[in-house]
């Protein structure tokens, strides 16, 4: 069976190959790309304790991208887990206190986007020569810190790609920022924004959706994709390591197989968690999947009432990844929802566009919440939790994964569930060391960046990743910055076709 992917605003029988959507990135309707029909998954539960992760990672991907051959995703898998993380298991659950976390932070960058933009290069490429695709791939992206660098690492000289990336200028961590102006690659562009993220994600929609710019692209041989989460080639390959968490419970003897787990997941832009989903979807034993919010907590409200709601004050936050207030793939989650109701989907989407909110029906709202909890945590409980893990455990934990911690602990509390809790890490604390600081010591917020980094080692006595030591050595390659309404400029400019 090929499975093909259709527009969640447009018609079935508009649907592309995996190939065709990820080389697409966006649908031209404005909608995401989703599957037709249901994956089917050819893996065994009773198996996973025995599979490496790149043997898990090719089975979700042979269920998702069925035009692929099986030779082309072996090499793509091969080319992206290897010795570039820091950890041979790529992504190791450890156990600390009462929980489980799935480190996600030992690839390239430090953040859990290492695992999804290693091998989406890799996919867009092959993509690209078996759709005897002849124009230069731009890969166009907003980022609220991780995925920026992320995609950078992954596409830096990928032959045939160029990649721009935009990042709030004031919306990010110093970490962040100096691994985002620092990146290698002839082929890479980082332009800041006096914004925020939402305002760099949405102006990089309507790029998308600017046909009269597409048609400037094309008359040069460019052609836009996305390495953001609304790539169905970003999204997919994070769905393999809920499946390898699960296997390396059962492998420690946590769980038995068969028996159902909770996810506690930092939550921005809604991809990582919808990933659980998907996973969830294809047969592992989840009970919640636990949607972690900090004070930009629209996604809190949501699940609570079926109202989103992105007319609210916007927080800069110690966990800038989550300082989001339209979430992208939630739409995808909403037209699962519908029943795959392409019209009502849409309506949705235009009454967030044209009035800044929409209201799901109480059928809707009842559905979701069979699978999904969700809480926010403030920055006191973010500071908080940072505190308690290290101080119970020695365990450094980064301020999103905190955000996940702390709403675990409030679930836990609330609902006495006594499923054992998976908390997804999604960061190392060096990537966010002035706010682990901060948390575990008294500390002088004015020391930050690399000076913050060498403090915390001292302290919490792990390794410095590559990822971070490069940086002390590391010139200033881009400091390019505009305003959020001159981004269509900036590209013009660096593509030389303005």
């Amino acid at each position: 069976m090929t499975l093909l992917y259709r527009s969640t605003r447009g018609a079935k029988d508009n649907a592309l190959t995996a190939s065709q959507a990820i080389l697409q990135g966006l649908s031209p309707d404005g909608g995401l790309y989703v599957p037709t029909e249901a994956p089917q998954l050819d893996l065994d539960l009773a198996q996973l304790p025995n599979l490496s992760y790149q043997d898990v990672a090719f089975k979700v991907l042979k269920a998702f991208l069925t035009d692929y051959t099986d030779d082309e995703l072996r090499a793509c898998v091969n080319a992206a887990y290897d010795d570039k993380f820091d950890d041979p298991q790529i992504a190791p659950v450890s156990h600390h206190g009462d929980d489980f976390y799935l480190e996600l932070f030992h690839g390239s960058t430090i953040a859990f986007k290492d695992l999804a933009l290693s091998i989406l290069p890799h996919l867009m490429t092959t993509a690209a020569k078996k759709n005897n695709f002849n124009k230069e791939i731009v890969i166009l992206t907003a980022t609220s810190g991780d995925t920026g660098k992320a995609a950078m690492a992954g596409f830096a000289d990928v032959e045939g790609t160029k990649i721009i990336v935009f990042y709030p200028n004031d919306g990010v961590s110093a970490i962040q920022k100096q691994q985002m102006i620092t990146q290698v690659g002839e082929n890479t562009y980082v332009v800041a924004i006096n914004g925020n993220f939402d305002q760099a994600q949405t102006n990089v929609k309507e790029i998308f959706n600017d046909k009269a710019f597409m048609q400037q692209l094309a008359d040069h041989d460019y052609q836009f994709s996305s390495a953001n989460s609304i790539n169905i080639g970003r999204l997919v390959p994070q769905v393999a390591y809920y499946f390898y968490a699960y296997g390396q419970l059962i492998k420690q003897g946590a769980i038995k197989n068969g028996d159902t787990i909770n996810f506690s997941v930092p939550t921005g832009n809604f991809g990582d968690i919808l990933a659980g989903y998907y996973s969830k979807q294809l047969g592992l034993p989840v009970n919640r999947l636990i949607c972690a919010s900090n004070q930009n907590n629209v996604l809190t409200d949501f699940f609570a009432t079926g109202k989103y709601d992105r007319q609210r004050p916007f927080f800069t936050t110690t966990s800038p990844s989550m300082d989001i207030l339209v979430s992208s793939n939630l739409e995808r989650l909403i037209f699962h929802a519908t029943g795959d109701n392409a019209d009502q989907t849409a309506a949705y989407m235009h009454d967030l566009e044209a009035n800044g909110s929409y209201q799901v029906t109480p059928e809707i709202l009842s559905q979701l919440g069979a699978t999904f909890s969700a809480g926010f945590a403030s920055g006191d409980d973010d500071k908080q939790a940072i505190a308690t893990v290290f101080d119970e455990t020695k365990f450094a934990i980064d301020p999103h994964t905190a955000i996940a911690k702390a709403v675990a602990d409030g679930y836990r509390q609330k609902t006495g569930d006594a499923h054992p809790m998976v908390i997804v890490s999604t960061a190392s604390p060096y990537k966010f060391p002035n706010a682990v600081l901060t948390a575990i010591e008294d500390h002088n917020e004015d020391v930050d960046g690399l000076d913050a980094v060498q403090k915390l080692q001292g302290l919490i006595n792990v390794p410095l990743p590559k990822a971070i030591t490069t940086l002390f050595d590391a010139p200033v390659r881009h400091d390019m910055t505009v305003q959020p309404a001159e981004m269509p400029a900036a590209i013009a400019k660096i593509l030389k076709i303005d």
